[in-house]
């Protein structure tokens, strides 16, 4: 909380400084909003933690309630309209998107990553390839976009598992001591990176899609994105698990309260740049240095503590701006259209019988794999950011974006009572 009251007071001394000189800062304007925001956020994810459900979907929906306060007061409230498209707004938000990646990475450990097993792989695989197809193919049928890019986009949208919602859910049900969860988790991990990499293709179709659509776009193309990804991801983790230790025995010797932290945000940030001057998506970078930072690299810093726990109070702040964001560009207006609340409840479907399948790649006996299956349905970060992506590049319009918000928060929503049955099945039937 000490951390939260000193951002807080960051961004509002400079307003104060200005306003005791008689000038107008902009701040003024943007204060009342993030104030207003972040109360907003804080008190709908208690809201939701309180019937046990993810923080994130009480976020999603009281930003999708501020965004359409405009349209169901009849214009009477407009006071959240322009932060829609407040640049300010969105720094904050990207922000957030970048500090969440990286405390995923850090909360994802590499030596489990490779310690998972054939079952978590192959249920990772078959989490991805289904969902992937499947999105395509029913929007190319449906004709939910003019050309393939916009199918991409919504095949995209439907492959990543959430392992913040999904952990989440276990922890509640204290049930991660399972091997279903085991297998859960450790596909979930692979399934984000492989999204990672496909949001790097799709990133770069968004871009050639803005400079002249289909016609920029090419096999070889996408082969070269996927191969940057890759080699990016790995020669990151690799060169960094050398570089990184060095590095931070240079920073021991600075004897700076805070200094841990400020050097394990600089590593992130300068990941996600360089991730970004090569062509990928800036979370991709931050992933990568979460996964490479390990708390024994932090080992005589002064005034070092737990490296998570140092990073959540950001994450605190500045995360739910992006899923407030990402909801409050959902227009309740474009639902009045039978044909978006079909898109809507199509994906959905799609979502869930395809992450089902999922549990099919599980190696070996007396495993529970309708478990399995449902452990992967919630959707989350990397695919409210697919969506986010595709809206800001044209890609995808309003109704099909819409569309896809609804399918992660009802995927969320569906996925704890789902779990809590599925598991409990398997209880009653030990004998």
């Amino acid at each position: 909380m000490k951390n939260i009251f000193s951002i807080l007071f960051l961004i509002g001394a400079p307003l104060f400084a200005c306003a005791s000189g008689g000038l107008i800062d902009p701040l003024e304007h943007q204060l009342p909003f993030i104030i207003t925001l972040l109360l907003v956020a804080k008190l709908g994810g208690a809201l939701f933690a309180k019937i046990h459900q993810p923080a994130v979907l009480g976020e999603l929906i009281c930003g999708v309630l501020l965004g359409n306060l405009a349209y169901l007061s009849g214009d009477f409230i407009s006071f959240f309209e322009p932060v829609k498209d407040e640049e300010f707004i969105r720094t904050i938000s990207e922000m957030g998107v970048i500090i969440l990646l990286f405390q995923v990475g850090l909360e994802t450990k590499l030596s489990s990553m490779l310690k998972v097993g054939l079952s978590s792989f192959f249920v990772a695989c078959i989490g991805v390839f289904f969902p992937f197809v499947f999105g395509y193919l029913i929007s190319s049928w449906l004709g939910y976009g003019a050309n393939s890019t916009v199918h991409i986009f919504i095949g995209a949208t439907l492959t990543a598992t959430s392992v913040g919602i999904t952990a989440r859910v276990l922890q509640d049900l204290k049930k991660l001591d399972l091997d279903e969860s085991r297998i859960v988790l450790g596909a979930a991990v692979i399934d984000d990176v492989i999204g990672l990499i496909i949001l790097a293709v799709v990133s770069a179709l968004a871009s050639s899609f803005l400079n002249g659509g289909e016609a920029h776009i090419s096999f070889f193309s996408v082969l070269v994105i996927t191969a940057k990804a890759v080699g990016f991801l790995v020669s990151a983790i690799f060169l960094g698990h050398y570089l990184a230790p060095w590095i931070l025995n240079l920073s021991k010797y600075l004897r700076v309260e805070g200094m841990s932290l400020v050097m394990a945000l600089g590593f992130a940030f300068t990941l996600a740049y360089i991730s970004h001057m090569i062509g990928l998506h800036f979370i991709v970078g931050a992933f990568a240095a979460g996964l490479i930072l390990e708390e024994a690299h932090f080992v005589g810093f002064h005034y070092h503590e737990n490296l998570e726990r140092i990073i959540t109070p950001l994450s605190d702040f500045f995360v739910p701006f992006f899923f407030l964001l990402i909801g409050m560009k959902v227009s309740l207006s474009v639902f009045t259209h039978l044909s978006v609340v079909t898109i809507a409840l199509v994906l959905s479907a799609v979502a869930v019988v395809t992450k089902l399948a999922a549990g099919l790649g599980v190696v070996g006996k007396n495993i529970d794999r309708l478990s399995v299956g449902i452990g992967m349905i919630p959707r989350g970060e990397v695919g409210l950011i697919f969506a986010s992506i595709g809206l800001g590049t044209g890609v995808l319009k309003q109704d099909v974006y819409s569309a896809i918000v609804v399918m992660v928060m009802l995927t969320t929503f569906v996925t704890p009572p789902l779990l809590k049955w599925s598991l409990s099945r398997k209880e009653v039937s030990k004998p």
